[in-house]
């Protein structure tokens, strides 16, 4: 007993060492630098590390969605880019909310177009179990200067006016950071008429959509393609069409596989993703979704050199 005690000791010492370190230590980042090198990242290889959008940021006890902690919590335990939602207060600030009232995810009521941001300062957020954090709601500012060097940003689309949007990012001069999430090939337009290096996170459900975008004029290296929230046999021809074009395609588990009540069902189901050809997984649960899929990764990737690892702050 001795025995087996002492040769296991080397293990849980090993795995307890982990633990703090995705508790208190690095920080799995990602190593993008300018727009070239994001698009490079997104641009589908045939042997890419299967990539991960936290959804809202990944959201835990105690770590609310839309929130920089949180954002920093799951980067503990993988690398990942974030899908966030802008939404404009009564003055006119863009802050992070999905909801467009404040009742869900803070300790606030009604909508927030009825207050400023001053007002929103006063409250705090919940977590996705409804209990008050010490965080309070971040503005889309806080959040682009975060992220820089850490992470890209991908900003849905709410209330924010297409040209506000363009605006902020060329302010920051974010290109190389953030992308922008488009429904369709009109808005893609808007902005790459504004911006020829924006990235997009671009709804490509069908056949006739991406033919949109051609039309358009929009170059696929600019492109990561949302296919939709499930896997399905049928994705095959459009998955097939876009890779052919150097295209990633994304399914988002957060409305389907995510809300699996049993562990092991969900792993499945993100390993299946990867399996019928998508590239990419979208989840309100990423630290999970990267246990899952880690057997997946292939033994050396041209994507493995944007991924770092530094101290947490």
């Amino acid at each position: 007993m001795k025995a087996l005690i002492t040769s296991l000791l080397p293990v849980v010492i090993c795995l307890f060492a982990k633990d703090v370190e995705a508790q208190r230590g690095s920080l799995n980042t990602l190593n993008i630098r300018n727009n070239e090198e994001l698009h490079q990242y997104f641009k589908y290889t045939g042997n890419d590390v299967p990539l991960i959008s936290g959804h809202r940021g990944g959201t835990t006890k105690g770590f609310p969605e839309n929130c920089i902690a949180t954002f920093e919590n799951t980067l503990r335990f993988t690398p990942a880019f974030f899908e966030i939602d802008p939404r404009l207060t009564k003055d006119s600030v863009i802050i992070l909310m999905h909801d467009d009232t404040l009742d869900r995810t803070t300790t606030g009521k009604g909508k927030i177009s009825n207050y400023t941001w001053e007002e929103l300062k006063k409250l705090r957020l919940k977590d996705p179990e409804g209990n008050v954090t010490e965080y309070r709601i971040p503005t889309l500012d806080e959040v682009i200067i975060w992220s820089k060097g850490k992470t890209i940003i991908n900003l849905d689309k709410k209330d924010v006016p297409l040209s506000m949007t363009a605006k902020k990012l060329r302010e920051h001069k974010a290109d190389g950071h953030v992308m922008l999430t488009v429904h369709n090939a009109k808005d893609a337009k808007f902005y790459y008429d504004d911006n020829d290096n924006i990235m997009f996170s671009a709804f490509v459900l069908t056949k006739n959509a991406l033919e949109e975008y051609e039309k358009a004029g929009i170059p696929w290296s600019n492109i990561m393609a949302y296919i939709g929230p499930r896997n399905k046999p049928e994705n095959k021809e459009l998955i097939d069409l876009l890779h052919a074009r150097g295209v990633m395609c994304m399914i988002s588990a957060a409305p389907t596989y995510d809300k699996l009540k049993d562990a092991s069902a969900r792993k499945t189901a993100y390993q299946e993703i990867i399996k019928g050809g998508a590239d990419v997984i979208e989840s309100d649960l990423p630290i999970e979704v990267a246990a899952a899929i880690q057997t997946l990764y292939p033994a050396e990737s041209p994507k493995q050199k944007y991924f770092k690892k530094e101290p947490s702050k």
